[in-house]
């Protein structure tokens, strides 16, 4: 009996692991996905220096309506902000920022730094004899741009050395 007991529980533990491992098996593609679009966010905050809102918006709902990444759409955060953690997240129109300090804007001058953030929840999840086992697991994925738009409204330190008769 003692032998049947056993055969029965490693049974029980062997369909387990197999389903825990077609969830890691979903887990890459997932994962992936997440990599190329924080390098395709990166790509547009590069450009701009800063995260517009029609790329957040874009990439969120590229995001939301991906398959595993809909079944915990609310838990998608996208952020990008500058090495003093102030956010570089703002309108489409740079133009909005004229009249503001230049602390207060969402975009730095040419050469500053940009980090980029995506984070999700993957369900892991296994099911038996009818009732469904679930664990979110927390995911992030960041990358680090650098931003390449010039801006006239904002000094330029580089050359601002040269102006003031320093070599």
């Amino acid at each position: 009996m003692r032998a049947f007991a056993k055969s029965i529980l490693i049974s029980i533990i062997a369909v387990i692991v197999i389903m825990l491992f077609t969830n890691l098996v979903f887990f890459f593609p997932w994962y992936m996905t997440l990599v190329v679009e924080t390098f395709n966010v990166t790509q547009y905050v590069a450009s701009d220096n800063y995260l517009k809102d029609t790329y957040y918006d874009d990439t969120k709902d590229r995001l939301e309506k991906r398959p595993i990444f809909s079944q915990k759409a609310n838990d998608i955060e996208i952020f990008a902000e500058h090495e003093d953690h102030h956010s570089a997240r703002g309108y489409d129109d740079a133009s909005d920022y004229e009249g503001m300090p230049d602390a207060d804007k969402p975009y730095r001058q040419r050469g500053e730094s940009v980090i980029v953030t995506i984070s999700a929840v993957y369900p892991l999840s296994v099911k038996l004899w009818g009732e469904k086992y679930e664990r979110e697991i927390p995911v992030s994925f960041a990358l680090k741009t650098t931003g390449l738009k010039h801006y006239k409204d904002l000094e330029y330190e580089e050359y601002l050395k040269y102006w003031n008769g320093q070599p």
